[in-house]
């Protein structure tokens, strides 16, 4: 069974980081492309950032670039979100998906595996 668990969220400060994972289980993720996306109360889901299976395609919302950074390490079948200079309008639960094949995208519905997510709260 497919399988996402996201950790590493938490309370933090404006200006602060957290690095969140998103490691899987019952599948490798060598073939699949993998999406970040988050939730805020009363908002719609948004892409944050993408890469491909082979890591050689990258991508970020512009509201995130320069900020964040997403990785994988296909060894270790985690992906990774880290995040640096948080806002409070970060503040949102997180969510990995996956997506069979190379080809990274921000289009929700293009992933059929989901984490159940972690929550990032950014807050003085």
């Amino acid at each position: 069974q497919l399988q996402l668990v996201e950790s590493g969220g938490g309370l933090v400060q404006p200006g602060g980081s957290l690095r969140l994972s998103c490691a899987a289980s019952g599948f490798t993720l060598d073939y699949y492309a993998i999406g970040w996306f988050r939730q805020a109360p009363g908002k719609e889901r948004e892409g944050v950032s993408c890469i491909s299976s082979n890591s050689g395609r990258i991508n970020y919302a512009d509201s995130v670039k320069g900020r964040f950074t997403i990785s994988r390490d296909n060894a270790k079948n985690t992906v990774y979100l880290q995040m640096n200079s948080l806002k409070p309008e970060d503040t949102a639960v997180y969510y990995c998906a996956a997506a069979y094949g190379p080809v990274a995208t921000m289009t929700s519905r293009e992933y059929g595996s989901w984490g159940q997510g972690t929550q990032v709260t950014v807050s003085s």
